[in-house]
């Protein structure tokens, strides 16, 4: 007989946590079907291969198991997943009858959810996130079935046809619906929330093909934080109920036709930080007690038809981040407003309103401010030196008003040292253009990049110090600088006649700029102008520039706008601009220049009305050929000939590249595209530079 080992508490110590071990594996593996079904699954990728290869599917990469090795999480989210055939099989995955939770969002997914039962068989599904694949079909039916469900986010991508009204109503447990950026069509389902009891926390059907009113019964949604709804065609007006759900933190409907005007009842949502009502067609005037929402960050109403005088109480939402108030009839001394409460408020956007009075130095107090637009009203008076105190300003815009003291002007704003934009075009009328240190020097104007002066019908010359703006000039500089989006949209015409208006939200797409056209300005175009190498558009157009277009203008080797038309311009074009190999948009009519137009294949295909009026200029594009002495005009011609095809093949790749990359989800997606040019055409005849 064996002897009997003496205990040990060690021993025993280590053999328990041996067997715990087997024990803790057992329980924790797999069940043979389910690691069947995910194996399935994975046959249905064609790129790229998931790491499944060890016995146990609870440790595959993205997979969570409960403590008997059923499958409950299932997490695939930006694996650059595509599927072979490319259509999304979801028979397999319909077999994990205990996932609770489905994350397959930012893959290459394509396919329908229409497979009948698919989620019948997921009952006890928690999470389902699809979103920003390439799915497509109707919303499937099933979905609603599981009782479990609590939040469903399909955005951005191919779903159409209508939801269900019935939806809602039978997801009795979902908090979270977001279908942003599909085709979904028809009305959005109504009621959402029959009961006050409803769970449903975030709404958001933005960017879609929605069409009807508001849904009825939004009061019901007591725990309803997020409401979004923009970019679609609804119209009506805001229905009363919804300022019942208190808990509403945000509602979002830009770019539909809604009408009518905003209660004073929105003072019952204590909770609201963002109000975003852009771009429809509200009226009336702002509600009176609105500074009773002390919670409220973001308030943007602009493009609208709202009316009359701002509410005092307005100045009570200390809160303020971003104001925009802006392509609506308001009006009223805004001097008299005491902007300093606003001391958060980083964004202001007054654009063309009625209001009148002097800048409110009051707003010099707001320290946080990055972005001033008060462009197209009818202010008047001095910048006054506290402006500087605005560390953080970068964008400035003063245009359209009656503002006076240029030169003063710009001695303070060089002290605005993170200025980027500053657009003062149509104000100091008659007055003269500020010369030497007064318009700029060492110190002054580090950062800014795009500079608009027109229509003030300024005197005197361009002065040289212009010439010497860090951010044009120097690429160490200009390379520190961050190129991200702008703190307020750039709106700007085409280099074309009865070109429409552009927005612009980034600075990466909106060059270095310099706007001096529409003045009498005269003299000579100054030699150092050679200096602003980084300079892309120049505009000196309508003024009384004399003498020649000089040589040190072809160093701009970025420039892609130049216009120079209806000035008193002479002598022959500069050969040298033949060298501009990124110009797409020259102006030189009507003035005196003389002499062959240089040869290259950007000059050349220019449009005729380029060069017009100015009758001793000849040479291609213009029908008035240089006269020729070496009996070589036969070949000439022929090669000039064969120079114009090429460039027009040229030119029409270069417009159709251009034109999708900056316009391709304008293209692509409908409801952007129509909400664009409707913006666009509400401050077509309403803007200028």
């Amino acid at each position: 007989m064996l002897a009997l080992l003496p205990y040990h508490p060690i021993a025993q110590y280590l053999l328990l946590i041996l067997l715990g071990s087997i024990l803790s594996t057992h329980i924790h593996a797999c069940t043979s079907s389910e690691s069947t079904s995910l194996l399935s699954f994975a046959l249905t990728l064609s790129s790229p291969s998931l790491n499944w290869t060890s016995m146990d599917c609870c440790q595959w990469e993205g997979i969570t198991c409960d403590a008997v090795g059923r499958v409950t999480h299932l997490h695939l989210s930006s694996k650059g997943l595509k599927l072979k055939g490319g259509l999304f099989s979801s028979s397999s995955l319909g077999n994990l009858t205990h996932l609770t939770h489905l994350n397959l969002s930012r893959n290459s997914l394509r396919g329908s959810l229409d497979q009948a039962g698919f989620f019948l068989s997921l009952g006890r599904l928690e999470v389902l996130d699809l979103s920003f694949n390439l799915l497509s079909g109707e919303l499937p039916g099933s979905l609603s079935s599981s009782n479990n469900i609590r939040m469903v986010d399909l955005s951005s991508n191919r779903f159409h046809g209508a939801i269900p009204s019935s939806f809602f109503q039978q997801a009795k447990n979902l908090s979270r619906f977001n279908v942003t950026n599909n085709h979904f069509t028809g009305y959005i389902p109504s009621p959402i929330c029959v009961k006050s009891s409803s769970l449903i926390r975030l709404l958001d059907f933005s960017y879609n093909n929605f069409g009807g009113n508001l849904p009825r019964r939004l009061g019901n949604c007591s725990k309803l934080e997020v409401f979004r709804a923009g970019y679609n065609n609804l119209s009506g007006s805001l229905p009363e109920d919804i300022y019942d759900a208190t808990s509403l933190k945000e509602i979002a409907i830009p770019a539909n036709s809604f009408h009518g005007g905003i209660s004073n009842r929105i003072v019952n949502l204590p909770n609201l930080t963002i109000l975003d009502l852009y771009l429809n067609h509200f009226s009336g005037m702002l509600p009176i007690d609105i500074g009773k929402l002390s919670k409220l960050k973001v308030l943007l109403l602009h493009s609208n038809n709202l009316e009359g005088s701002l509410p005092p109480s307005l100045l009570n939402c200390t809160n303020l981040m971003e104001l925009n108030l802006g392509f609506n009839l308001l009006g009223g001394d805004i001097s008299a407003y005491n902007f300093s409460r606003l001391g958060q408020l980083r964004k202001l956007d007054f654009i063309s309103n009625q209001f009148t009075g002097i800048l409110p130095i009051s707003l010099y107090s707001c320290k946080s401010l990055r972005a001033i637009r008060l462009s197209l009203n009818n202010l008047e008076g001095q910048i006054q030196p506290e402006i500087v105190s605005l560390n953080h300003l970068s964008f400035l815009s003063l245009s359209g008003n009656r503002l006076t003291n240029l030169t003063g002007a710009m001695d303070i704003l060089k002290g605005c040292k993170n200025l980027t934009v500053l657009i003062l075009s149509t104000n100091f009328k008659g007055e003269e253009m500020p010369d030497g240190d007064h318009m700029a020097d060492f110190d002054g104007f580090q950062n800014l990049r795009i500079l608009a002066l027109r229509g003030c019908e300024l005197t005197g010359e361009i002065p040289k110090e212009l010439c010497t703006l860090p951010m044009l000039v120097s690429e160490q500089a200009a390379a520190q600088v961050d190129h991200g989006y702008l703190e307020l949209p750039f709106y700007a015409s085409q280099a074309m006649p009865d070109a429409s208006i552009l927005q612009f939200n980034s600075l990466s797409y909106y060059p270095p700029s310099i706007f001096l056209g529409n003045n009498n300005i005269s003299g000579n175009i100054p030699t150092e102008i050679g200096k602003l190498q980084l300079l892309h558009i120049f505009d000196l157009s309508s003024n009384q520039v004399s003498g020649n277009i000089p040589d040190q203008i072809s160093n701009l080797n970025n420039l892609e706008t130049l216009d120079l038309s209806m000035n008193h311009l002479s002598g022959e074009f500069p050969a040298s601009m033949a060298l501009l190999s990124f110009l797409s948009s020259l102006n030189v009519s009507y003035n005196n220049l003389e002499g062959e137009i240089p040869k290259s294949t950007q000059l050349q295909g220019l449009n005729v009305s380029a060069f017009e009026g100015n009758p001793k200029l000849c040479g291609i594009p213009l029908l008035n050929l240089c006269q020729s002495f070496n009996g070589t005009d036969s070949d000439d011609d022929k090669n000039d000939g064969n120079q114009i095809l090429g460039l027009h093949i040229s030119v029409v790749l270069g417009f159709t590249t251009g034109l999708v990359g900056v316009c391709g989800s304008l293209v692509l997606i409908r409801t952007w595209r129509d909400a664009y040019f409707k913006f666009l055409n509400t401050v077509q005849d309403r803007l200028k530079l």
